[in-house]
């Protein structure tokens, strides 16, 4: 069933759902919690959550009258919890415990920043370095590309399998606390990269990201405007081509910002390199040097030579756990 994802303000009635996803909204969060709906199975709805103040600072920390932290409608609602609900982010983590006093089994995605116990069971990045017994952690990120997802998107997106191959996909995120990303990083990458798609009369697909820096958007225009392929750089393009840039690549290049976007490429089947993985700080770069370790990505080169690969599926893998642990039918 398709998901319907609902404000918290709603005021329509309760869809009988047997999964909850409770996000803030943001598309990262969102993602994870979908992804992990949709690999359980059974019908599922989606809601956006705006806590009240003083809720909204203090979650996912319990308040006094806490069950009204994001409105009426939402305390209406809980009087007829799902059978799971699913949070990611801090907004979503108080929501699922308030679902979980009502009666529905919870999983709270993400380092909740307070003790696991509060919910069946955390999801978190095994980079985050959170442990307990009822933590599962994961390799990067939770995400929907598996090879049925990488399937439809051909489908969807028939014209970039015409382009000639080589077929490169550049995945361009922003700077971060943990590494910068600016037009001096990207001309580095471009210096690498682009001479080796113009020898081999191969063509490139690039996208950005909503992090990328306006001057590195206007480098990447210029540099790339005679390359056969495609270049997104913002709605004034149309629609993002992102999924049939994964599912017709024949290699991904990345920069090192995103562990999302780093999480996806890696479920493809396409070899994957990284942009300057050892100027990557903290947390992110244990991800990173994971992925090295195991083979799955290489540091980008200026010679892209092709290696196998097994694809990253943490979110299936993930999913059989949960289904074990909470006593989950499959949908």
């Amino acid at each position: 069933m398709p998901l319907e994802r609902t404000p918290a303000q709603f005021k329509d009635h309760v869809v009988d759902a047997a999964i909850w996803t409770l996000t803030d909204g943001n598309a990262g969060n969102v993602r994870q919690a979908d992804a992990l709906a949709a690999a359980l199975g059974g019908p599922t709805r989606g809601f956006t959550l705006a806590a009240r103040a003083p809720w909204r600072v203090a979650a996912p920390r319990m308040l006094p009258r806490a069950r009204g932290a994001f409105g009426d409608a939402w305390a209406q609602a809980l009087a007829q919890p799902p059978r799971l609900a699913i949070g990611c982010g801090r907004q979503g983590a108080l929501a699922t415990r308030l679902a979980g006093r009502a009666g529905a089994r919870t999983v709270q995605i993400l380092d909740p920043r307070i003790d696991p116990c509060h919910w069946d069971l955390v999801i978190a990045p095994d980079h985050d370095g959170l442990r307990g017994e009822n933590v599962l952690t994961v390799t990067g990120s939770l995400h929907p590309v598996d090879d049925a997802w990488l399937d439809a998107a051909r489908v969807a997106h028939p014209a970039l399998g015409a382009l000639p191959g080589p077929r490169t996909a550049l995945l361009l995120g922003g700077p971060s606390r943990h590494v910068g990303f600016d037009v001096a990083a990207f001309e580095r990458l471009a210096a690498m990269l682009l001479p080796r798609i113009a020898a081999e009369g191969g063509s490139l697909l690039a996208t950005v990201s909503r992090r990328t820096p306006a001057d590195v958007v206007s480098a990447l225009r210029a540099r790339v405007a005679d390359l056969p392929g495609v270049c997104w750089t913002g709605p004034g393009d149309g629609a993002n081509p992102y999924a049939g840039l994964l599912a017709w690549a024949d290699r991904i290049v990345c920069s090192a910002d995103s562990v999302n976007m780093l999480s996806e490429a890696s479920a493809t089947r396409a070899p994957v390199f990284v942009a300057e993985p050892g100027r990557v700080r903290g947390r992110p770069r244990q991800f990173i040097d994971a992925l090295l370790s195991r083979g799955r990505v290489r540091a980008l080169d200026a010679a892209l030579e092709p290696f196998d690969a097994e694809p990253l599926r943490e979110t299936a893998r993930i999913a059989v756990v949960v289904r074990a642990r909470l006593g989950i039918d499959p949908g």
